[in-house]
């Protein structure tokens, strides 16, 4: 499962220490997030979803549509 939380933070223009703060977590354990090292657990995927006001498909790669579904 690719995830897609490197590409929509480098295309806001955070840094990994930026979007660390969010999840409230270290810099290096998002990064490992990024890389696949870890997997990311599903309260921090809804978290970024909302952050990047996205679906939680688009970010684990399961949609193209980056807009997020209606509630």
């Amino acid at each position: 499962m690719k995830l897609r939380i490197k590409e929509i933070r480098e295309t806001h223009n955070y840094t990994q220490a930026e979007i660390a703060k969010v999840l409230h977590c270290t810099q290096q354990t998002y990064s490992r997030y990024e890389t696949g090292e870890i997997m990311i657990d599903a309260a921090n995927i809804m978290l970024l979803a909302d952050f990047y006001h996205t679906s939680v498909d688009y970010l684990l790669g399961l949609t193209t549509q980056i807009e997020p579904y209606e509630k």
